[in-house]
């Protein structure tokens, strides 16, 4: 079971001169979840190396087991210091890749070609493609075999609008998902603010928000083992 996690590169929130990147919890989570089911994991990133933490989610109030458990872990903060480029990366050696999310896909990892190039692969080949929060923004450029874009006619989450007000970026952020998937022809679907909620379309994962992390680490894990 090898599964292939993908963080962002970018470190700018627009404009406005702050600094963001991927979600900790989002990454934490997954990650051990894959881990304490024996899954070999590999982390990769546009530019390789350290991918940019988003700092907000470094506050105490965004702490979980899972990411008290990776500020004591020696080897994961090794690897994560130590992602692959997503350009040296060969789609036939994993059987699901999984995207954190965190402000930074939004301008990086929703243009990047090779990671649309991956997914494109992956998803034809029957491999899981998963990603929370605001990395089904991945997606938006993704097509399908016969040309179509990928989300189109798909059951897919992802942060809302209501949620991107809640942590007024809206004005910010170089679009919104929501919007976005639903001008893609997505069947966009979402829960209450910050409720856990997935939604599942054949062997495309996505969830809605930080809360909805371990439930599409847990889908991955399922549907990996059938």
């Amino acid at each position: 079971m090898n599964i292939l996690i993908v963080l962002t590169s970018h470190d700018q929130l627009g404009e406005t001169g702050q600094k963001t990147g991927f979600w900790l919890e989002e990454f934490a989570t997954p990650y051990y979840r894959f881990l304490d089911a024996n899954a070999t994991i590999t982390l990769a990133s546009p530019n390789g190396g350290q991918p940019p933490l988003d700092p907000k989610s470094d506050d105490p109030a965004f702490q979980t087991a899972a990411t008290q458990r990776f500020k004591k872990d020696a080897s994961a903060q090794n690897a994560l210091a130590n992602t692959l480029k997503l350009s040296e990366i060969i789609s036939g050696d994993y059987d699901a890749v999984f995207y954190p999310g965190g402000h930074g896909p939004l301008w990086g990892l929703a243009e990047d070609r090779h990671s649309i190039a991956l997914i494109e692969t992956m998803y034809a080949t029957g491999k899981l493609v998963a990603a929370v929060c605001h990395a089904p923004a991945v997606l938006r450029h993704v097509k399908a075999l016969d040309g179509s874009l990928l989300v189109k006619g798909k059951a897919v989450t992802g942060f809302s609008n209501t949620e991107e007000d809640a942590v007024q970026l809206s004005n910010i952020v170089p679009f919104l998902l929501e919007d976005d998937l639903k001008a893609k022809g997505a069947l966009y679907s979402k829960a209450d603010d910050w409720q856990p909620y997935r939604q599942i379309d054949s062997n495309l994962i996505t969830g809605q928000n930080p809360a909805s992390s371990d439930l599409v680490a847990n889908a991955i894990l399922e549907m990996i083992k059938q």
